[in-house]
């Protein structure tokens, strides 16, 4: 089989012309194509007047054409065999897991990471336990608009914790940048449509799902894991650990410990609820926002560094600007869908503006999962057809220049940008809210224009210039302009911005080895947003199962 790269047509065009394209590009006749399937498919928009779709395609040809064109001088451009993309299991399936001796493996954590981890071990016939804080995810979704709606917070099920992750309230966006040569990405591809999602998104060069087909597929990719022997529990929050000789978990003082210096196996866990569970193989996929289980693993001696993360508010236009400054007057093309936008600027202050997490036809969402404390998020479902896009809008920032005091200070900081644009909403869960227009003028909002913002439960107008550090309001006013000439109508006065958006990224990083576990805590195997090893669903994804291979490997050599 054959891989084309970088075959090139107008969007109208027929499937004969994509069957022309073939033979044109192989230089072959039409008795010997046998048949091709469709790998990738993005689109080219650069010139808005003629968009083209680019297409990755898998052919099967006869034999002897094959031959002929893999060793035709000069080579056939873009043409190659096609790689192997399917999974391989680093262990055989095991089959009377446990043995004597052998301990179940704990996953801490539902999410995107800890779903495919615990897929994969149970998959692999390890039948892993799963640990996860918040509800079931269609509880957990009654929970998350109870507090869109009625302002009610529970704070262990919400937005950020409970069965999907954060990335269950998302746009459910499946890309990523992250090198993958034994195409882990296919992988979790091929699982979520097994789960339920629809079968585009293996073709799509830029998947997504939104969050209705996210709740369903979630719960049938916990059924498989049951039904391969896993065990999923959850309500159940982990509260401490438990170590070999040393055993940290019964030192005090131990807040702040350079945990390089401290050397344990883990043996087990508690829970809040008094149960300890032993295990010798535990999975720490707790998500980005768990402020309370990176201080309780910091205060049991697991080594944590503070690392870069960016602090900004959400951005709203009408969809219909979007699509026509990206798209012109193809705009509204079904095969095009929702347009959407990456942006960056260098400032002059030396900071860097970025967009991120582009929601096409989506609305910026209520994220927080602690009481008293406003956080902005972005939110699409499968038909990215609400009436605003909307986008993170950012600024870097640095341990090294901006929270330099302990392993949490970046945390330390979201919490006050947090608790100030609660107060700036009106201390009822209203988000703190600016006209752009306003904004760049320096001026307070008290109206809306023609943009209505999409926020549940409600904004409150003002002057977000208070619910940010100057540098970060200076970098954000002197890009959208910038913005403006790549994206024309960026800075359009009507258009809304609302605060405060903290949760890009984990605020720390918890340090692993070449073998994926803490570097100071044998057993213990950091993963996915929380451990400041992935930016995303798919990444989060391809980092589960690479710690569920890292895990299976030890517990099945220790076993031997």
């Amino acid at each position: 089989m054959l891989r084309l790269s970088e075959i090139k047509l107008p969007l109208d065009h027929s499937d004969d012309d994509l069957q022309r394209a073939i033979l044109r590009t192989l230089s072959i006749d039409a008795v010997e194509l046998i048949n091709f399937s469709i790998f990738k498919r993005s689109h080219d928009a650069r010139k808005r007047g003629r968009i083209l779709l680019i297409y990755q395609l898998d052919v099967v040809v006869a034999e002897a054409a094959e031959q002929r064109v893999l060793q035709s001088t000069p080579a056939v451009p873009r043409v190659g065999p096609s790689p192997d993309t399917g999974y391989k299991f680093v262990a055989e399936p095991q089959s009377d897991f446990p043995r004597a001796n052998q301990q179940r493996p704990i996953v801490v954590g539902f999410g995107p990471c800890g779903i495919l981890a615990a897929l994969v071990l149970a998959q692999m016939g390890l039948k892993p336990i799963v640990l996860e804080r918040g509800q079931e995810v269609r509880q957990r979704t009654k929970e998350t608009w109870g507090f869109w709606r009625k302002r009610k917070l529970n704070t262990e099920s919400n937005v950020q914790f409970g069965e999907g992750g954060a990335g269950t309230f998302s746009d459910g966006k499946l890309w990523s940048q992250v090198k993958d040569r034994r195409h882990l990405g296919r992988k979790v591809l091929r699982e979520f449509v097994i789960a339920g999602a629809p079968e585009e998104i293996l073709t799509d060069s830029r998947p997504h799902i939104g969050t209705f087909k996210l709740v369903s597929m979630v719960e049938n990719m916990r059924a498989e894991i049951i039904r391969l022997g896993g065990e999923i529990r959850f309500e159940q929050k982990v509260e401490g650990l438990l170590r070999d000789a040393d055993d940290l978990d019964n030192l005090d003082g131990l807040d702040g410990l350079d945990g390089r210096n401290s050397q344990g196996q883990i043996t087990g866990l508690r829970l809040a609820t008094g149960e300890v569970l032993h295990s010798r193989h535990i999975i720490v996929a707790i998500g980005h926002s768990a402020r309370d289980s990176f201080q309780m693993l910091l205060d049991h001696g697991v080594y944590i560094e503070a690392k870069p993360f960016s602090i900004g508010f959400r951005i709203e236009h009408p969809q219909s600007t979007i699509d026509r400054a990206r798209f012109g007057d193809q705009a509204g093309h079904p095969v095009l869908g929702a347009a959407e936008y990456k942006l960056v600027h260098h400032c002059k202050n030396g900071r860097t503006v970025y967009s991120f997490c582009m929601c096409p036809g989506g609305t910026v969402v209520a994220a927080t999962s602690e009481e008293g404390r406003v956080v902005t998020n972005g939110m699409s479902q499968y038909s990215r057809n609400e009436r605003n896009a909307n986008a993170a809008i950012v600024v870097g920032i640095s341990p090294e220049e901006d929270f330099p005091d302990h392993p949490l200070a970046g945390i330390d900081l979201q919490r006050q940008l947090e608790t100030l644009a609660y107060q700036l909403g009106g201390e009822n869960y209203n988000a703190p809210a600016q006209l752009v227009g306003d904004f760049l003028k320096h001026r307070p909002s008290t109206q809306l224009g023609s943009v209505e913002p999409s926020y549940k439960p409600g904004v409150t107008l003002g002057d977000l210039s208070k619910a940010m550090p100057e540098f970060a309001v200076a970098a954000i006013r002197e890009a959208i302009p910038q913005f403006d000439k790549q994206v024309k109508g960026y800075a359009m006065a009507d258009a809304i911005m609302t605060g405060v958006e903290t949760r890009t990224s984990a605020p720390v990083s918890i340090k692993r080895d070449a073998v994926f576990q803490s570097i100071n805590t044998r057993g213990l195997y950091p993963a996915g947003e929380g451990a400041g090893y992935a930016g995303g669903i798919l990444s989060a994804g391809i980092d589960g199962i690479k710690v569920a291979e890292a895990l299976a490997l030890d517990l099945l050599k220790s076993a031997d």
